[in-house]
């Protein structure tokens, strides 16, 4: 398949700190990819640096075929990015805050563009009130909605659910789910294990600045030692395989 993203030694450093020592990645187009770690393992420097809003120490990283370095904009115009807090402007309402990005996306009808995105995102009934009154649940899916207008090849959610309650968390997995059917490529970070468990194709493990581990969930799942048959089988979850894989590195 056509990969959307290709990273190959990637480096950043901040003065001393070295947060990526090599990262190699790939990312197939139209799939879920969640990439997982703890605080301060270099998620979001990743994702910027994909964004083209850090330039990499070292490494390439091509993004829908474009250079993040050398061609950063023909990657931004490729891409979406919905970071770890929403992006939306309290004051306008709904409605208001998906016109203007589309007028600054110079897109026509942008009044039938919000109407779209309301409607699929079910922020109908809400669109015309400021959107300093929604809850966090519909900031975010307003948020996203508006990181889909001018439709992206690729969107970046940075930790998208972080903060949310159990529903309005599993109304945000819905939308992700829909963008990939639809064929946006959906690179995911995230702190909840089970998120990636139950939304991503691919899943790596960033762990002290390297892709320590990647695969389907099935094939991480494999290296993960037998279950222990008593009278029945527990499989492990995706936050067991986490830890112990973790766990392992740190002791060598």
């Amino acid at each position: 398949m056509e990969k959307a993203i290709q990273v190959k030694g990637l480096q950043k450093s901040y003065k001393q700190h070295h947060v990526l020592k090599g990262v190699d990645l790939e990312v197939e187009k139209g799939s879920i990819f969640a990439l997982l770690g703890s605080n301060g393992a270099g998620k979001t420097t990743t994702v910027k640096i994909l964004a083209t809003l850090l330039k990499p120490d070292g490494g390439t990283a091509a993004v829908n075929g474009f250079d993040v370095t050398t061609s950063p904009e023909n990657v931004r115009w490729s891409i979406s990015l919905t970071g770890q807090f929403a992006a939306v402007d309290e004051i306008l309402t709904g409605r208001e805050n998906l016109i203007m990005i589309a007028r600054l996306r110079h897109l026509k009808n942008p009044r039938h563009v919000a109407d779209d995105l309301l409607k699929r995102f079910g922020l109908t009934g809400a669109a015309d009130r400021k959107v300093s009154t929604y809850s966090g649940g519909m900031r975010r899916r307003l948020d996203i909605a508006m990181s889909l207008i001018g439709n992206p090849q690729l969107i970046f959610l940075d930790e998208p659910t972080t903060g949310l309650d159990p529903e309005a968390r599993i109304g945000v997995w819905n939308v992700v789910q829909e963008l990939a059917d639809s064929g946006t490529t959906v690179f995911l970070t995230t702190q909840y294990l089970e998120e990636a468990e139950q939304l991503a194709d691919q899943i790596a493990i960033l762990h002290e600045g390297r892709i320590i581990v990647s695969g389907t969930f099935e094939e991480l799942r494999k290296q993960f030692p037998p279950a222990k048959v008593e009278y029945i089988e527990k499989q492990p979850t995706l936050e067991e395989i986490f830890l112990a894989i973790i766990g392992k590195k740190e002791e060598k």
